[in-house]
């Protein structure tokens, strides 16, 4: 009797953290879990708009990533890849908006008690997305762009986050 084949979820989802590098993928893998948000989100003509939205978190490909899907419902839904990267002490952040048609990479690593991620726009733009305040409950993510090589910063995205139990 030949096994049934795998589904995707059997081969992508994990159950926990790899145990060779479960101290350092703790850094994203405190927010596995289901969260909502507030989000306050800046246009580049001035505008300010608020809405709500959720979070999923969860552990991916043997336990070597995180992953999580952002919905904000009319303004995105997309994924990032969370993989840690041993050789730089670092983690390679893959931000996937599909609707948008909005992609980036950056590099994640701890800053004190927050996370700072920071990479560049294919224009050059430099962007720096921050967990700030995080708690076992909330975290606070702050998302900005810099155009003048990261001397000034403006805020694009200002998320509340809750856990909430699903």
């Amino acid at each position: 009797m030949t096994a049934a084949p795998s589904t995707l979820a059997d081969v992508l989802i994990a159950d926990g953290p790899a145990p060779e590098y479960a101290e350092k993928l703790a850094l994203y893998g405190q927010f596995v879990g289901a969260w909502t948000m507030e989000a306050v989100i800046h246009t580049e003509d001035g505008q300010r708009n608020e809405a709500k939205g959720e979070i999923r978190f969860g552990w991916v490909l043997g336990g070597r990533a995180v992953q999580d899907v952002w919905s904000l419902p009319g303004f995105f839904h997309g994924t990032t890849l969370r993989i840690y990267d041993p050789g730089q002490d670092a983690w390679h952040i893959r931000w996937n908006d599909p609707v948008k048609q909005y992609y980036t990479h950056q590099i994640g690593r701890a800053d004190g008690r927050d996370i700072v991620q920071h990479g560049k726009l294919d224009d050059g733009t430099a962007i720096r997305w921050r967990f700030t305040e995080i708690t076992p409950d909330s975290f606070h993510w702050i998302g900005d762009h810099s155009r003048d090589g990261g001397t000034t910063w403006k805020v694009q995205a200002d998320f509340r986050a809750k856990r909430i139990e699903i």
